[in-house]
């Protein structure tokens, strides 16, 4: 079908139906919620507000009126199916922990996703400092989801195993190897190692 004859509302349906915005709600009433995330809900054909792992200050009718959008309820399995979470700290010459990498393995065998946090550092000192008590602090760093693939990686090596929104917000998938060279831009990054996809998901990956 060529461009020109596809309508404005044609083109606006594919685009809801094609993007997925995770909001969040605020700590008070209902008016907490950002403008640009009033906005994407209002925009959205299916909204669905997740209240297993929070507890909602105001109801659901509330939230309603507000949005002017219907909400539909979602629990766990159908939002989420994430494992237990796991942090990856930078790694040192004489400190390698891989104790996260069990818990990944652990969540994908029970076909979840796991969501990795990634170390920040901030006002840290150099042990020579430390020891002279100077009050000098490193740079900050802040783990990208490169450095964290690459972690992966080495400890799938030595193990001899094999790998299985803001205006500048990026989402990226693909395997660890392609992540290594992912340029997500500035931190703070996420990274999700993911476990069996619904199709959906399967959908939007394939977009990303």
């Amino acid at each position: 079908m060529p461009y020109s004859s596809v309508s404005s509302e044609t083109t606006l349906e594919f685009l809801r139906a094609s993007m997925l915005y995770l909001v969040g709600l605020g700590l008070g009433d209902a008016t907490d919620i950002t403008v640009k995330g009033l906005a994407a809900v209002r925009g959205c054909s299916r909204v669905y507000l997740e209240a297993y792992t929070s507890i909602l200050t105001v109801g659901k009718e509330a939230l309603e009126e507000y949005y002017g959008m219907p909400l539909i309820l979602a629990d766990r399995d159908l939002l989420y199916n994430f494992g237990e979470t796991v942090s990856l700290v930078f790694w040192t010459e004489t400190w390698k922990p891989e104790s996260f990498y069990d818990k990944i393995c652990k969540n994908r065998k029970a076909g979840q996703h796991t969501l990795c946090l990634l170390d920040i550092k901030v006002k840290e000192q150099s042990i020579e400092n430390m020891m002279r008590g100077k009050k000098i602090f490193e740079p900050p760093r802040f783990m990208t989801v490169g450095q964290a693939a690459d972690q992966l990686i080495q400890i799938i090596k030595r193990r001899g195993e094999e790998g299985g929104e803001l205006d500048d917000q990026l989402i990226r998938t693909g395997t660890l190897r392609q992540l290594v060279s992912c340029d997500l831009g500035e931190p703070l990054h996420s990274l999700v190692v993911t476990g069996h996809l619904h199709p959906l998901g399967w959908t939007a990956a394939s977009q990303r």
